[in-house]
C-alpha cells in the first residue's frame, strides 16, 4: 500500500504523523468531521511491527463501523503457568478475544482512513516539528518538517509515531519505565498448530515483571517475553528457555524482532501548543500486560477529536482549553485505567505467584480476566463497582508496600501462594488442565 507525494503548498488542517492504530484512529476522526488530514507515515505500507497482536473487547468496540476485522484465530481458551510451573488452562464457551496480523489490520485501518478522506503519503520521514520560527507563517500554523527539506503547514499536528517518535520529544512526554519486548514469528506443521488452535499461553516469567505469550495465527505461532529494559541478556535466556518449553526450539522463525514499550508517567504531558500525542507516543498502554491496541484506538480518536476542535481555535487560550479538554479526557478514562494496572503490575513484580493462584484457582479472578479481554468491563470499572476487587487490590498494595514473605505450610506451593484448583467460571469455564502442547 502506498500514498502519493504530491502534497503541494496546502495548509491542512489536521496533519498525524504515524500510521499505526492510533494514527489511522485519529485521521479518521478528523475525515469524518470534514477536515483536511494529512496522514504521514515513514515506512511503505503494510508493514511489520513487534507485537502480539491480541484483540480485546475495547479495541474492537474502537474500531470503525463495519471494519472487517481480519482475525487469524478466535481464542477461547488460555493456559496459565509460573515460568513454566503451575500450568493449568481455562477454557470459555464464548471467544475471549482475537489474534491478528498487525501489517494486515493496520493496513486495513489506514484504508478505513483513507475511505473516510483522509490524504495518505508513505515514505515520509518526519526531522521535526515547528511552532515558532521563520518556517511558520503565524501562530496558528505549526510545521512539519520532513527529511529532503521540505515542509508542511497545519492548524493542529496529532503525534503517533511511536515511543520513540519525534512528535512525543517536542511535547516532551515523559515515561517511568521502559519495557524491552523480544518475539519471534514462527511457521508451524499443521499437527503443532492445531495443538493451540483456539488456545494461547501466558506464562509468568523469570524476571521482575516479566511474562511470555505464545499466540496462534493459523499455521503460525507469535512467541515472545516481556522484560523490563536493562535485562537485554537474561530477556534473551528467557524467550529461548520459553520457546524450548513449549517444544517450538526446532522449528526456524521467519522474523525475529524487539521493541521497547515506554509507559507515560503520570504527570506526563500530553500537548504543546497544537501539537497533540497519542497511543505509543505518548506512553498510553496498560502497565500491567504493556497491551497497547486498545489504548491506541481510542487515545486517537480522542485526539483526532480534540485536533479538530484546534484547527479552528483562534488563539493561545483556545487552544490551550482544546488541548485541556483533550487530557481530562484522557485521564478520565485510559489514565484511571493506567492507575489500576500500575497497582496490580507493582502487585505482579513482587508476588508473581499470588496473582497467577488467583487466576487459575478463583473463579472471581478469572471471571474478571474474561470481563476485561472481552470488553463488557474494564480495569477502572472492576474497582469502582466491585467490593471484593478493591479489597484485593487494595491487599495487593499492603503486600507490595509490605514486600514482606507469605508464611509457608501446608496447602502452600514452593513460592509461598497457596496451592491452586482449577475453578469454573460462573458457567463459561469448562475445566482446567496442566499439558503443555508439544511440537
Amino acid at each position: 500500500m502506498s500514498g502519493g507525494n504530491g502534497t503541494g503548498n496546502t495548509t491542512w488542517d489536521v496533519i498525524v504523523v504515524g500510521a499505526g492504530p492510533a494514527g489511522a484512529s485519529a485521521a479518521r476522526a478528523v475525515a469524518e468531521a470534514g477536515r483536511r488530514v494529512l496522514l504521514l507515515e515513514r515506512a511503505e505500507l503494510p508493514r511489520y511491527k513487534t507485537c502480539g497482536g491480541g484483540i480485546i473487547g475495547p479495541s474492537r468496540d474502537a474500531l470503525p463501523p463495519g471494519f472487517d476485522l481480519p482475525l487469524r484465530e478466535r481464542v477461547h481458551a488460555v493456559t496459565f503457568s509460573l515460568d513454566g510451573r503451575l500450568t493449568r488452562t481455562r477454557r470459555s464457551r464464548r471467544m475471549l478475544f482475537g489474534l491478528v496480523d498487525r501489517p494486515e489490520f493496520d493496513r486495513r485501518l489506514v484504508e478505513s482512513a483513507v475511505r473516510a478522506g483522509a490524504r495518505l503519503r508513505t515514505g515520509a520521514t518526519v526531522l521535526g516539528v515547528e511552532q515558532h520560527g521563520p518556517d511558520v507563517p503565524d501562530r496558528r500554523t505549526v510545521v512539519v518538517r520532513l527529511a529532503g527539506g521540505e515542509t508542511l503547514p497545519a492548524r493542529a499536528v496529532v503525534g503517533a509515531d511511536g515511543s520513540a517518535g519525534r512528535t512525543g520529544a517536542h511535547v516532551g512526554v515523559r515515561t517511568d519505565r521502559v519495557d524491552l519486548g523480544l518475539e519471534a514469528e514462527i511457521p508451524v506443521p499443521p499437527e503443532v498448530a492445531a495443538d493451540w488452535r483456539g488456545r494461547v499461553l501466558i506464562d509468568w516469567g523469570p524476571l521482575p515483571g516479566s511474562y511470555g505469550w505464545v499466540f496462534p495465527k493459523g499455521n503460525r505461532l507469535t512467541v515472545g517475553v516481556i522484560s523490563a529494559r536493562g535485562e537485554g541478556a537474561a530477556t534473551r535466556r528467557y524467550l529461548e528457555r520459553f520457546t524450548a518449553r513449549c517444544g517450538l526450539a526446532g522449528f526456524e522463525p521467519e522474523i525475529s524482532s524487539g521493541h521497547l514499550t515506554r509507559c507515560r508517567a503520570d504527570d506526563s504531558p500530553l500537548s504543546r501548543g497544537r501539537v497533540l500525542v497519542c497511543g505509543d507516543a505518548a506512553g498510553l498502554l496498560e502497565p500491567w500486560t504493556r497491551e497497547g491496541i486498545s489504548f491506541a484506538l481510542r487515545s486517537g480518536r480522542l485526539a483526532g477529536e480534540a485536533a479538530v476542535r484546534m484547527a479552528v481555535a483562534a488563539d493561545a487560550v483556545e487552544t490551550r482549553r482544546r488541548a485541556v479538554e483533550y487530557a481530562d479526557a484522557v485521564t478520565r478514562g485510559l489514565g484511571t485505567e493506567m492507575g489500576v494496572g500500575r497497582r496490580l503490575y507493582a502487585a505482579f513484580t513482587h508476588r508473581p505467584a499470588l496473582l497467577h493462584t488467583a487466576l487459575i484457582g478463583l473463579p472471581p479472578a478469572w471471571s474478571a480476566f474474561a470481563g476485561i479481554v472481552r470488553g463488557s468491563t474494564n480495569l477502572a470499572d472492576l474497582t469502582r463497582d466491585h467490593a471484593s476487587v478493591r479489597r484485593l487490590v487494595t491487599a495487593l498494595d499492603r503486600l507490595d508496600a509490605r514486600r514482606a514473605a507469605p508464611p509457608e505450610g501446608p496447602g502452600t506451593s514452593p513460592d509461598g501462594a497457596p496451592g491452586a484448583r482449577a475453578a469454573r467460571d460462573d458457567g463459561e469455564d469448562t475445566g482446567g488442565t496442566r499439558d503443555l502442547p508439544r511440537g
